[in-house]
Order: C-alpha cells, then sequence, then structure tokens
C-alpha cells in the first residue's frame, strides 16, 4: 500500500495489521509532510516478541525476531524516517531505521519496556503518563487520519440516505464493552432518556457499532430516532457526517478512537457517556485528561499544530 500525498519525501510505514494503529501512523506522516509507503511485519513467534524487550535494553538489534516483507528492500534506499504503531512495530521502527542509516525512527502510543532514548520521536498519549524527555512529545488522544475532504464525502454520502434538516442534530455513537467497559440494556436505556429528555426538538440521530451487543442493538432500535444505522443491518457509516454536522455528540466512553475523532473535528460538544469499570484504567485516564482539557463537555477542539513541530523538529525535517 503507498500514499502519494507528499512526493519525493518518503516514510516507511510498519503496521502490525491494526488498523486503528496504522491509521495513526499515516496521520503522523501527513503532519510530518512525507510520502508513505505502509508494509506490514510482525514478530516471528511471542517469545521473539518477549526476546526483543530484553535485547532491546542491552543495545541489541536483532532483525530475525520479525518477519519482514520481499519488497522491503527495494523501498529503503529513499527513505527518510520510518514510523511504527503500537507494540508489534516498536522495535521493528528503531530496528529498521538503525538499518538503513539515515533515516529517523518516529513512534506513536508509548513503548513501555524499550529504551526510550534511541527512538527519534514518540508521539505519546498524555493517558500513558509517559516520561519527560527531550524526545517525547505529549499528545491528548489518539492521531486521526482524517481530513476535510473525507468529511464533505461522509456528508455527501449521508444526504443520500437522509435528505432532512440539520440544523440541531444530534448524534450518538454507541460502542461497546471491553475489558474496562461493561454495556447493558438498563444501563443504555437510562442514558438514551437522558438524552431525549435533553434534546427536545432536535434532529436525533444514532449508530451502532460492530462492538454492541445484540440487546442493546434492539433497545437502540426502538427509539423514535430521526434516523438511525443499526450496523448488524447496514454497514454504513454515518459517523463522518455526524462528527461535521451535530451540535453535539454523545459517544460511549470506551470509544476512544470516536472521542478522539469527535475532539478533533467539527464544532460539536462532546459528552462522553460513561459505560467504563470502576478503577484507575487507561480508558478512564483518557477521558478525565480530556475532560480536564475541555474536550469533552466543552466544544473545544484538539490542536496539534506545536506538537507536529516539534516532532518534525525531532525527525529532522
Amino acid at each position: 500500500m503507498q500514499g502519494r500525498q507528499f512526493a519525493g519525501r518518503r516514510a516507511l510505514i510498519l503496521t502490525d495489521g491494526k488498523a486503528g494503529h496504522e491509521n495513526q501512523s499515516r496521520a503522523f506522516a501527513r503532519a510530518l509532510g512525507l510520502d508513505f509507503d505502509v508494509v506490514e511485519v510482525r514478530f516471528r513467534s511471542k517469545l521473539a516478541k518477549a526476546a526483543s524487550y530484553l535485547l532491546d535494553r542491552l543495545g541489541i538489534v536483532a532483525p530475525g525476531l520479525l518477519s519482514w516483507p520481499g519488497e522491503l528492500k527495494d523501498m529503503m534506499p529513499s527513505c527518510r524516517a520510518v514510523v511504527g504503531t503500537g507494540s508489534g512495530t516498536f522495535y521493528a521502527a528503531k530496528a529498521l531505521a538503525r538499518r538503513i542509516g539515515n533515516a529517523k525512527c518516529g513512534v506513536v502510543l508509548y513503548p513501555r519496556g524499550y529504551r526510550l532514548s534511541t527512538f527519534d520521536c514518540i508521539l505519546a498519549p498524555s493517558f500513558d503518563g509517559p516520561a519527560k524527555m527531550p524526545n517525547v512529545v505529549e499528545i491528548p488522544a489518539n492521531l486521526v487520519v482524517n481530513d476535510a475532504a473525507f468529511y464533505e464525502k461522509g456528508v455527501a454520502a449521508f444526504r443520500e440516505r437522509y435528505s432532512g434538516p440539520t440544523d440541531r442534530l444530534v448524534g450518538v455513537i454507541v460502542g461497546g464493552p471491553n475489558k474496562c467497559a461493561t454495556m447493558t440494556v438498563g444501563w443504555m436505556k437510562s442514558r438514551l432518556d437522558e438524552i431525549f429528555a435533553a434534546s427536545p426538538g432536535a434532529q436525533l440521530c444514532v449508530t451502532t457499532s460492530r462492538r454492541t451487543p445484540p440487546d442493546v442493538e434492539s433497545l437502540v432500535d426502538s427509539y423514535p430516532w430521526t434516523y438511525k444505522l443499526i450496523y448488524s443491518r447496514d454497514r454504513f457509516n454515518p459517523i463522518p457526517a455526524f462528527v461535521q454536522l451535530a451540535k453535539r455528540l454523545y459517544v460511549t466512553a470506551e470509544s476512544t478512537g470516536m472521542l478522539s475523532e469527535a475532539c478533533t473535528f467539527g464544532t460539536a460538544e462532546v459528552v462522553a457517556l460513561d459505560n467504563l469499570n470502576p478503577g484507575p484504567h487507561k480508558f478512564r485516564r483518557f477521558v478525565e485528561s480530556l475532560r480536564s482539557g475541555g474536550y469533552v463537555d466543552g466544544c473545544r477542539k484538539i490542536d496539534l499544530s506545536a506538537e507536529f513541530a516539534r516532532a518534525k523538529g525531532l525527525m529532522g525535517l
């Protein structure tokens, strides 16, 4: 896969196959002003990944721990930066940048367990409590790869399905349970009743997701929405339109990617629907960090121009 936004200035994005990670790497490369190629890399085994932490601490680079794509060799001569997101790419990004020799290594998320000082730039979410180091750039949320053209296309697609007014659009984005969050019918009913009571005369629009439990989807389906997308029946994505058009966006709190997007784009007030389990886990820290910054329960939008400028300097660009 290739990106062609900035011809002549090239990065290699190493992906672990997870779309959320790859999209953050793409956003980072674009922010650096770099064209990019995307290649998938994987540790050969769980043992190989475990060994990478020890070897990195010892200053040993062992590319043989990873499976590299055959076409990588042809891409290396023009590479100015190696970018990766997530624990499946941290060691690989460092190893490849060292192998190329004149390429910088930049990663997104916090490479806990690896030697931080040997990365050129680390874009680390503040909720991970990153170390205060010259090469660590704190960011308040996940990076989002989308741009103005993406949202224009999303709004146009939405209007093909919904032709009504949007001047008072209120969007609801429903995720699903995970290891740090629950989602029950009773909890969702209370939240939906509150949203409808607080939104008289609004165009109430909702979307569920692939993670939404069937019984919760059935409950959502039973409410009198102006527009609804039930994911189990329809895979259309109305979220870009919700982000662009909504005056207020309700997002279940475990949906870190959707919260990041809502807090970065559009003009909506963003409200996190708190379905998080008790305890000081990273999802709780994430939401509280956004709230303290005025991005959740407020209309302030994330501006990373200063952080990206610092990252460019660290990457020699």
